[in-house]
């Protein structure tokens, strides 16, 4: 395709997108008080007939769905009234990237969460002894290896019916296809990068994951949000050990619980906006 053809096609995707965003949180505002809770949305990494990375044993899919849930169960618990969940996904299921930003978006969610497990080529040198957890938000990439995983990331879009179309000729395997990220990616970046910083500090503390610091990177369903928003790369599946972690229950609760420590964090420091009900 024509660089400049595709230029101007991801121009309107961008236009496109931001539209449908704003118009999903078009909400009448109500007056916060103390009791306004406060909106997470956990995003499920993958499913359905998206396997994500698979393991000797596990499928990527069914471990970032456990972990979602028992970051939701322990946030409930704890939380009770103050907090409200919203699941991208509750079950092995198939949602595509945009489904997935549009569900925080009409649920006016107050920080976004999207949980994954990292990977390399199988022809990467010393793939089986990587290991660590990275946490990124929304920009440039800095790196081919952030390029690399966004664009890993990014390829389930080709799961999806009508893709290019739907996603304006973003292609996720075309470097040149990031340059819409230029365009988006001041928006909640302070919040997002302090939530970054914050999950990336518990998942090394707490749940004893390598340090690969906090990173950015263009990833389609963190652009489509409209709040703070972050995905979580949890660590290597290609890494025989680390797999063996992941298949322990007490692991990923140990993970949920590295989350749930971000999140309570983040929000003493960002409480919750007022309540917003989508029109009928």
């Amino acid at each position: 395709m024509n660089k400049h053809l595709l230029f101007g096609k991801l121009r309107h995707f961008a236009a496109a997108v931001a539209i449908v965003a704003s118009a999903a949180v078009e909400c009448i505002p109500v007056s916060a008080g103390e009791n306004t809770p406060f909106v997470l949305a956990i995003d499920a990494g993958h499913g359905g007939r998206d396997l994500g990375t698979s393991g000797r044993r596990l499928h990527e899919k069914n471990v970032t769905l456990d972990v979602a849930r028992k970051l939701r169960d322990i946030a409930t618990e704890r939380l009770g009234d103050s907090i409200r969940v919203v699941m991208t996904r509750d079950k092995d299921e198939f949602v595509g990237l945009r489904e997935r930003a549009a569900i925080a978006n009409r649920a006016g969610a107050d920080l976004f969460i999207s949980i994954h497990i990292n990977s390399v080529a199988r022809r990467t040198r010393g793939r089986e002894r990587l290991k660590g957890t990275s946490v990124y938000t929304l920009g440039l990439h800095k790196s081919e290896a952030n390029l690399s995983v966004a664009m890993a990331e990014n390829a389930v879009i080709e799961l999806e019916e009508d893709f290019s179309e739907t996603y304006m000729g973003f292609d996720p395997a075309l470097s040149e296809s990031y340059i819409i990220f230029e365009l988006d990616q001041n928006r909640s970046m302070e919040q997002s990068l302090e939530m970054a910083s914050l999950a990336q500090h518990f998942l090394v503390s707490h749940a004893g994951r390598a340090d690969r610091e906090v990173r950015q990177a263009g990833f389609l369903v963190l652009w489509a949000t409209r709040m703070p928003s972050v995905l979580v790369e949890l660590d290597f599946m290609c890494n025989p050990d680390i797999e063996r972690y992941f298949q322990k229950d007490e692991s990923r609760k140990e993970l949920a619980e590295a989350l749930f420590l971000a999140v309570d964090a983040y929000r003493r420091i960002h409480p919750p906006h007022p309540i917003e009900i989508q029109p009928q």
